[in-house]
């Protein structure tokens, strides 16, 4: 399984099959280096990507899409440039918390830890929680974490597979020993989730246009 497959004999192994016939691979993560791709994770906290884009736009126009120029950049001209991402003051302290973290550990020594170290040193920064720092392990590190979001809740929970309310880590757990899997695959299933939730499994769900709706015990009420 960790060759890059998922079996379809399970429930979890079913969706990703179905998900990935209806809408192809996916080529996730957005973003032109592994730096671009955790700025990305740390912006896009409580908002669109659209405007997580818009911003990282931003800090090219000025040349500071860097490390060091962002951590030397005044606090009130980066809020200014992280305006489209929303809550810009509080997301300039987090990325500047986060870049200090990279400026003093070195992102080539990062990528010799352990996984479970790796997270547990991404997670001691202020500012970086469970979904992010599994969002910078998966698409920046390449490591097989499984990235749970809000999508995840509401998909797998009206599909009867979680009841939603698990807490992070539990939910994550159960993920990762349901489908135990090469970081490429936990990257196309997680983009797969998503790219299903906008598509159809919507807050207002389109049942009707839903490639997962015969097993889905929410389409059945």
């Amino acid at each position: 399984m960790n060759a890059g497959t998922i079996s379809p004999e399970c429930p979890f192994g079913q969706i990703y099959h179905s998900l990935l016939d209806r809408y192809g691979p996916q080529h996730w993560w957005p973003g032109e280096t592994p730096f671009e791709v955790m700025v990305g994770a740390i912006l896009t906290q409580n908002t669109a990507w659209r405007n997580v884009e818009a911003a990282i736009n931003n800090l090219k126009g000025d040349n500071l899409l860097a490390v060091d120029k962002i951590v030397n950049c005044p606090d009130a001209q980066l809020a200014q440039l992280l305006r489209p991402s929303g809550y810009f003051n509080i997301k300039t302290t987090r990325l500047k918390n986060f870049c200090r973290f990279l400026q003093a550990s070195g992102f080539e020594r990062l990528r010799e830890l352990p996984t479970g170290e790796l997270r547990r040193q991404l997670l001691a920064v202020n500012g970086v929680g469970p979904e992010t720092a599994d969002s910078i392990l998966l698409y920046a590190f390449e490591r097989p974490v499984f990235v749970i979001d809000a999508y995840t809740r509401r998909i797998f929970s009206r599909f009867g597979l979680v009841s939603g309310n698990e807490g992070y880590e539990a939910l994550r757990q159960r993920f990762e020993g349901a489908v135990d899997a090469s970081a490429a695959i936990y990257n196309e299933y997680h983009a797969l989730i998503v790219r299903h939730a906008k598509s159809a499994c919507r807050v207002k769900p389109a049942c009707s246009e839903c490639v997962l709706g015969a097993g889905c015990a929410y389409a059945a009420k």
